[in-house]
């Protein structure tokens, strides 16, 4: 089993910054597809972002130029670094991860990460 673990979240105005962090435990392995995906009052869980041990990301094309995904992989921690913030980035943040390495094209969809973290509030105001 895995174990991931968000922290980071929290309430900040608009154009401010927050950095989330997923910690993985249990039976990792840095060859695990790690990403992070929002789900907002109301709509469907979205994908933001995914990140390969060997460094390939994949980051949804909205968030290009404002959101960073990276990862340490000694610490099994992946992080999403979020900068001018907007109110509609509100949402439940979640990390997920899989062991199973699956095409870009695959990546997004939520149906195929194993593992879930409890999820972050990321609440923006305006």
């Amino acid at each position: 089993q895995v174990q991931l673990v968000e922290t980071g979240g929290g309430l900040v105005q608009a154009g401010g910054s927050l950095r989330l962090s997923c910690a993985a435990s249990g039976r990792t392995s840095s060859s695990y597809v790690m990403g992070w995906f929002r789900q907002a009052p109301g709509k469907e869980r979205e994908f933001v972002a995914a990140r390969w041990s060997g460094g390939t990301t994949y980051l949804v094309d909205s968030l290009k130029g404002r959101f960073t995904i990276s990862r340490d992989n000694v610490k099994n921690t992946v992080y999403l670094q979020m900068n001018s913030l907007k109110p509609e980035d509100t949402a439940v943040y979640y990390c997920a991860a899989t062991s199973r390495q699956y095409p870009s094209a695959s990546v997004p969809n939520w149906r195929n990460y194993d593992y879930w973290g409890q999820g972050t509030q990321v609440t923006v105001s305006s």
